[in-house]
């Protein structure tokens, strides 16, 4: 280990320097050597976590339970997200059962509240279909004070069962919030509004509507449109156009507590007749959710990500346009829908323009989450070339540092063009980051290098990847003893060399 100690040690600066470790091994030995070379050191939650983040996402999944074990012997108090991380990454390699029986542990630590590795744990076991053992850890855990804020944890299950049409066992969940005082948000009635109309449920759906009257739009908030919207169109597709034009005034009269002028001036009963399209009744409706109450950012906003989720990229632009024309100004996560409604629709040329133009032009500058949707988009539409040009615009832009995924997708993308030489590039300047690539990444560009006959290239990144304690798949060996032309015995020596190399 090339670094020398300090005098006195803190668990912040043991923090940095673990996590300038290329090699998680290294640094899990620099870990456990501290307390030795320093009697009185100890570490705390926060150096805990950074160890376990690094040996979770290098695949180390027994030193990382190791780590664990050793967190749960030393009365220093650690934060749930540490049990929420190492959950999400036994569960990204398909070990749920440790991940259950981690959250299961959680007592025999000093950790004060579980909630957010008890929502960690549902949204897995949910999104792999574990329903029956999802809800057997809900009925565990819901009622013990250390879980907090239960609408989230109920939302799960909802989605859950909405997405697999049982939105009636959905509904029972939520008649069961009101029994236990739990009180829904705007999600928990989008949730369950989707799945309603989904089934086709309409009854009942619009009961949920009297019943978001009464609980959350007291206050007439613009972002209910998009709830608002979900029945109306439903009532629409099922030819109950009349119903829809009577839920519609309700919901400007009670639910967005529009003036009386504005739904009295509407007369939505001979407009409707004037239409003819199934597709203008519902734009009517839009119109009239946005403008027929009292206009917002909010209710502009909501409408719009609508729209760009469902795909209807030219409805969403029309509302984008006048929200402008009436003076407000989108926010960035606006512009993100857009781009990535582009980006799905196999437009991605165009979300690219909306990133380089159009939101410079209206004065909103790009995030990280911004130039990465870009990116991906460019990236599955073959034109990752393109996509590279974004990490100067970002270099260049204060703030706004590309971060390990961002280079992973490039990287990845351009070995899906058979660019592998530019992948070498932009993987060199990944590790100038200080950030580590996983080991699917390094194999796809080692392989790359071989196919196209550059092997001391290749070779260079296999010492950079075993020096970091990560193995190369065997189609990887195979590739670069092609490359180099040696026979079996050459490449064990070279295998040995590259073996040696990782122990330093």
């Amino acid at each position: 280990m090339s670094f020398r100690w300090p005098r006195i040690l803190t668990p912040s600066y043991l923090s940095q320097l673990i996590i300038h470790q290329k090699n998680p091994l290294t640094a899990l030995q620099i870990f456990n050597s501290a307390k030795s070379k320093y009697p009185t050191y100890k570490h705390n939650g926060p150096i805990y976590a950074t160890m376990i983040h690094i040996l979770g996402t290098s695949n180390h999944f027994s030193e990382m339970k190791d780590i664990i074990n050793q967190m749960k012997d030393d009365p220093c108090q650690c934060n749930d997200s540490v049990f929420a991380n190492a959950i999400k990454t036994y569960a990204k390699a398909g070990l749920f059962n440790e991940a259950i029986a981690l959250f299961n542990q959680i007592p025999q630590f000093n950790c004060i509240t579980w909630t957010h590795s008890f929502n960690t744990l549902l949204q897995i076991l949910v999104s792999e279909g574990k329903l029956k053992t999802a809800y057997r850890v809900y009925l565990e855990n819901a009622n013990k004070w250390e879980v907090k804020t239960r609408v989230h944890s109920f939302n799960i299950l909802m989605e859950a069962l909405c997405k697999r049409n049982h939105s009636d066992l959905a509904l029972q969940i939520f008649t069961e919030m009101n029994e236990q005082c739990c009180f829904p948000d705007r999600e928990t009635y989008m949730i369950l509004m989707k799945g309603l109309c989904g089934d086709g449920n309409l009854h009942d759906a619009t009961h949920l509507i009297y019943s978001m009257f009464r609980r959350i739009s007291q206050k007439g908030s613009g972002a209910d449109v998009a709830v608002y919207r979900i029945l109306l169109e439903a009532l629409c597709d099922q030819g109950q156009v009349e119903e829809a034009e009577r839920i519609l005034t309700k919901v400007l009269k009670k639910g967005l507590k529009a003036p009386k002028r504005h739904y009295k001036s509407l007369e939505l009963g001979s407009e409707f007749g004037t239409w003819k399209s199934l597709e203008e009744i519902k734009g009517l409706i839009n119109a009239a959710l946005v403008r027929g109450g009292v206009p917002s950012l909010a209710s502009y906003s909501a409408m719009i990500a609508d729209l760009y989720s469902e795909g209807k990229i030219e409805d969403a632009n029309r509302v984008f346009d006048e929200m402008r024309e009436r003076g407000f100004r989108a926010k960035v996560c606006t512009y993100e829908a857009k781009i990535e409604a582009l980006c799905r629709a196999g437009r991605a040329e165009e979300g690219a323009k909306v990133v380089e133009e159009e939101m410079w032009e209206k004065n909103c500058v790009p995030s990280v989450r911004t130039y990465k949707i870009a990116i991906r988009g460019l990236c599955k539409e073959g034109k990752s070339r393109r996509a590279v040009g974004y990490l100067e615009r970002m270099a260049r832009q204060v703030g706004c540092v590309a971060d390990k995924e961002i280079y992973e997708i490039l990287v990845n993308g351009l070995c899906c063009e058979g660019r592998y030489v530019e992948a070498s590039g932009v993987l060199e300047r990944m590790l100038g980051r200080r950030h580590w690539p996983c080991a699917g990444t390094f194999n796809r560009v080692i392989a790359g290098l071989c196919l196209v006959g550059k092997v001391y290239e290749a070779v260079y990144w296999v010492e950079e990847m075993v020096s970091q304690g990560k193995t190369p798949e065997v189609y990887v060996w195979n590739s670069l003893v092609a490359a180099l032309g040696c026979d079996k015995a050459e490449a064990e020596v070279c295998v040995g060399n590259l073996a040696e190399l990782s122990k330093q």
